[in-house]
């Protein structure tokens, strides 16, 4: 009888298995009539949580890091929508559509803060917003001059594809749209290869000759042209099509939400700005060029290779420490701290004496001894707090405000009633109350009086910033 159980249970524990493979988030969906459903996340859960889980595409104008800067206009209008709701934002970075879709399906996401083309056949899986603006798809293919001398490669209309191949990004439109194309023209495209690499990454493989024709829409078509200027864009495949951004069906009235909030805030000036800022501006196309745009070298600052050296002799990731000198000093090497704070990592003269430091402003010798106190720093939590991501949190802390007045706030926290082992709404609460002189005078306290707000921000802000390294960022 046991026997026959444990078979049961074992098959139980594979089918299990299997349907969080699928997808991870369908754990908490229902498969019904051929479709994932998953429970309704509308706008009164998103606020009640305090979370917008938003899935984008990253490129080098909507989601970006520059200069250790997460920047993008998709980014700035999702931070201005996140004020409004006041939420905090969860980004996922996806460059498939069908991951996106099924996404929003199984209640993974909340919003798709992407350029999608409505089509009809989205409108059964998934609700679009009101159009944000419209676009055209245009081949992108290189310019006559580029072409192998003697080559009849290039494209001049539409009727010019018969024959050819191309690379388009899976699960697009695009592949759609050609099909159709074919047969309102009677052209016969060669060959459509479906690819899985980002809009920016087929456009690159075009302009360095590995691939000779895709498809984009015309509006990023003409960023790209700014930036590759071997590239032609002036065959037109489509007429304009409404772009929107999209939510799960049935969320009617986070639906309606984003639709008023679009209506306003694209009439508005601060959007007419921040278009000129990311699509019209000088700036936009020299930011592009630049070596530390993520899209382009995937670089964070001109000290990458030190960083990344004496990160891994410590084992920590040299995304983080970026994040962290970010923080700390804007990558510039010269930076003091009103509290006497210098370098990089914004090191006290004491604690570079303890760790060797001769020359404090020296890059290597400051980043070096920053890795070192945050791994001493670890040793001493590593005991209490075995999560090593929960532990982070307390690593910063102290690394920001000292190991001392992080333990106070755990001995407040624990002394309320709180987790003494837990950062978020426990340990944090206590070390900001640790400037009320009702908090630092209390008997537990050893370490006295402490500005917690700055510990507070830094860490939320590091490993804000860490997590969009993450997105963009090889490691």
């Amino acid at each position: 009888m046991f026997l026959k159980f444990r078979n049961i249970l074992a098959l139980v524990l594979v089918l299990f298995a299997f349907s969080t493979c699928v997808e991870q988030s369908r754990s908490a969906s229902v498969y019904n009539n051929g479709r994932f459903q998953a429970p309704i996340r509308d706008l009164e859960t998103i606020q009640t949580e305090g979370k917008l889980r938003v899935v984008v595409d990253y490129n080098f104008t909507n989601y970006f890091v520059y200069r250790g800067k997460p920047m993008g206009f998709k980014y700035e209008m999702l931070r201005k929508l996140a004020q409004d709701l006041k939420v905090k934002l969860e980004f996922t970075v996806s460059n498939d559509m069908e991951e996106t879709i099924v996404g929003l399906e199984t209640g993974r996401f909340d919003l798709a803060a992407k350029n999608l083309t409505v089509t009809s056949e989205r409108e059964t899986r998934v609700d679009f917003t009101r159009p944000i603006f419209q676009t055209r798809q245009v081949l992108v293919q290189r310019n006559q001059l580029a072409f192998s001398k003697g080559s009849d490669g290039f494209v001049g209309d539409v009727y010019g594809l018969d024959g050819k191949s191309l690379v388009l990004q899976k699960n697009t439109v695009f592949i759609g749209h050609l099909k159709r194309l074919e047969m309102e023209t009677g052209i016969k495209v060669g060959q459509i290869d479906e690819s899985t690499a980002g809009m920016e990454q087929l456009v690159s493989m075009v302009s360095s000759g590995e691939i000779d024709f895709t498809v984009c829409d015309e509006y990023v078509a003409k960023l790209y042209a700014k930036r590759f200027s071997n590239l032609d864009i002036s065959v037109v495949l489509s007429d304009p099509q409404d772009i929107a951004w999209a939510v799960r069906e049935n969320a009617s009235q986070f639906r309606d939400y984003l639709n008023q909030w679009l209506e306003e805030y694209t009439a508005s000036e601060s959007f007419s700005l921040l278009q000129n800022r990311y699509y019209h501006s000088a700036r936009s196309v020299n930011r592009v060029r630049s070596d530390y745009h993520s899209s382009s070298q995937g670089r964070i600052s001109p000290y990458d290779e030190i960083i990344k050296r004496e990160a891994a002799s410590k084992n920590w990731d040299w995304r983080l420490i970026s994040a962290i000198a970010f923080q700390e000093s804007q990558f510039d090497p010269a930076a003091t701290s009103w509290a006497g704070a210098s370098g990089l990592m914004q090191l006290m003269p004491e604690t570079a004496n303890a760790f060797g430091v001769t020359d404090i402003n020296d890059p290597e010798e400051n980043i070096r001894a920053g890795i070192r106190l945050l791994s001493w720093l670890d040793s001493q939590l590593k005991g209490d707090i075995q999560d090593e991501n929960e532990r982070l949190k307390f690593v910063l802390a102290s690394y920001n405000v000292g190991l001392g007045h992080v333990k106070d706030a755990q001995r407040l926290a624990g002394k309320y009633g709180k987790d003494p082992f837990r950062w978020k709404n426990n340990v944090d609460e206590y070390l900001l109350k640790k400037s009320q002189t009702s908090f630092y005078t209390d008997p537990v306290v050893k370490w006295g009086y402490a500005r917690g707000i700055e510990p507070y921000e830094f860490v939320n802000i590091v490993l804000n910033n860490y997590g969009h390294y993450k997105n963009v960022i090889p490691e």
